[in-house]
């Protein structure tokens, strides 16, 4: 019996598979959002989502990407499997990226435009995780 290894190259496209898949799921305008929260620009984002580029996803952005993108459970787990995969020294778990987090209730004002209120509600949330990562990045 033969075993054919998986390049490098193999292994990181199919990671960036699972994630085109959901990302082409999601509405327009899904990687401009996230080269704003990851605080790069949209052709980044192009690279690292596309499967035929060896431009890996760099760690730190995980959480944001998953987060963005909604994956469901069960291609979360297929995403960071294939990531500890391709890159075994930075073996990655949905507990591993949540622990560095927890949750912070605030109150924020009730407005009376519901696609307002949504759109306010999705600034702080950015806002919070773009601070996140800034801090996080220059804590280390």
């Amino acid at each position: 019996m033969t075993v054919v290894s998986q390049s490098k190259q193999e292994l990181i496209a199919e990671y960036k598979n699972i994630l085109r898949s959901a990302i082409d799921k999601r509405p327009s305008g899904i990687r401009q959002k996230i080269a704003q929260i990851i605080g790069t620009h949209k052709s980044f984002v192009s690279q690292i989502t596309n499967p035929n580029d060896p431009t890996p996803i760099p760690f730190r952005h995980l959480e944001a990407i998953s987060d963005i993108c909604h994956l469901s459970p069960k291609e979360e787990q297929k995403f960071f499997a294939a990531y500890s995969i391709a890159h075994p020294n930075q073996s990655v778990s949905q507990q591993h990226l949540q622990r560095h987090f927890k949750t912070l209730h605030i109150q924020v004002p009730v407005l009376n435009n519901p696609e307002r209120q949504q759109e306010f509600d999705t600034f702080i949330r950015d806002m919070v995780r773009q601070m996140s990562y800034l801090f996080t990045e220059n804590n280390k």
